[in-house]
């Protein structure tokens, strides 16, 4: 039997995404944010209303990276996003974590992360979000498989249950997407 569960304004699992922008004085903001999802091939939909420092951020500079947290970072990761920008000068500082200057947009990446979209605003929309077009995708080089293919088993990412607001790591390959399916063919 099926129990219905109403709306639930989310997708489920989500992706934990670790939104990262320059502040006006080149420091560095980083923003957790479930709501997001891959656009089309190249473009990544974030849902951030324009009252957070991140979305001033991205309109001001037109430049945002976007890591997938992972479990080793999950106390950085969740204070990054229950604490504002906008009353928290130092946030990304006090969380020990470090940043270097992405080489394909005006926006840092957050090195404890194991791996980074690089985007370029497309849209804006302070209501709703940010469509972003992924200029580059960066990883360290400790999450390849020996094809130099990232290897999701090595990262430890996390994902996000908007349902009972718990963080689960996402790293056991079940089966082989578009190949699985041909058994019933």
């Amino acid at each position: 039997m099926r129990k219905d569960l109403k709306i639930v304004p989310a997708i489920f699992p989500m992706p934990v995404l670790m939104i990262a922008t320059y502040n006006e004085d080149g420091s560095v903001d980083v923003m957790n944010a479930a709501w997001g999802m891959a656009y089309d091939y190249t473009q990544i939909k974030l849902n951030i209303s324009e009252g957070h420092k991140t979305a001033k951020n991205i309109k001001r500079t037109g430049c945002f990276t976007v890591s997938l947290a992972d479990k080793d970072h999950i106390v950085e990761s969740d204070y990054l996003g229950i604490v504002s920008g906008n009353n928290v000068k130092d946030k990304f500082e006090k969380t020990g974590m470090h940043a270097i200057k992405s080489e394909h947009v005006n926006a840092p990446i957050i090195e404890e992360y194991p791996i980074c979209m690089e985007c370029k605003a497309v849209e804006i929309d302070g209501e709703y979000g940010v469509l972003g077009e992924i200029v580059n995708l960066s990883i360290d080089e400790k999450y390849l498989d020996e094809n130099g293919k990232p290897d999701i088993s090595k990262m430890n990412t996390i994902a996000y249950d908007p349902l009972m607001h718990g963080y689960y790591e996402v790293t056991k390959k079940v089966g082989q997407a578009f190949s699985d399916g041909k058994k019933l063919m």
